[in-house]
């Protein structure tokens, strides 16, 4: 018979909490610290803009046509995800991990360029935005006010928010106007 299996059992405790304590510095030295680990799946985003369109028309109208083209002309495109606001199209094309995000940013800016004849009359060009997809933005403002007009506001987020924000290392900062009258948004994006 075993005249002290509590004394075993004490000693068995002391030694996994010693072998614990030994290899603790070891474990917290090989832990990253980042908290927003990165993540190698290159996004382009491609912003197409037309007011007076309700969502329908800017998938239909411009959306549909560019999304078309770039499947044929785009190389390394994993998929491409794409979401219509009214005045506003959002289309996000996501590359295999480890494609030539240059080269892709340079093929559909040129394929957005051919595909303008076959938009609505006045169409400006999108806004093509590259990043990561463990890149998200991490502040956004919304202004609003009782007593200043629309105008005004729009103005103080242009020439004073966004002024005093350029001088900032790490973020940039998109302009977007969407919806119509009433309200508008910023898209801020932090690239490092």
């Amino acid at each position: 018979m075993d005249s002290c299996p509590s004394a075993a059992k004490a000693l068995h405790v002391v030694v996994c909490a010693i072998a614990l304590l030994l290899v603790t510095p070891l474990v917290l030295l090989r832990t990253p610290t980042d908290i927003f680990p990165s993540i190698d799946i290159p996004v382009i985003s491609v912003i197409w803009q037309y007011a007076g369109l309700d969502a329908k028309g800017i998938e239909q109208r411009l959306v549909f046509i560019h999304e078309r083209s770039m499947t044929a002309t785009v190389n390394d495109v994993e998929h491409i995800e794409s979401t219509s606001y009214n005045g506003v199209g959002v289309i996000k094309v996501f590359l295999q991990p480890g494609a030539s995000v240059d080269a892709g940013v340079a093929q559909i800016t040129a394929v957005a360029q051919t595909v303008l004849k076959q938009m609505p009359p006045g169409q400006t060009p999108p806004l093509i935005i590259r990043y990561n997809a463990s890149t998200v933005p991490i502040l956004q403002y919304s202004i609003t006010s009782k007593t200043m007009s629309e105008q005004a506001i729009y103005d103080l987020t242009l020439n004073q928010i966004r002024v005093g924000l350029s001088s900032v290392r790490g973020p940039s900062c998109h302009g977007l106007m969407a919806g119509g009258r009433g309200w508008f948004r910023w898209i801020w994006i932090c690239q490092h």
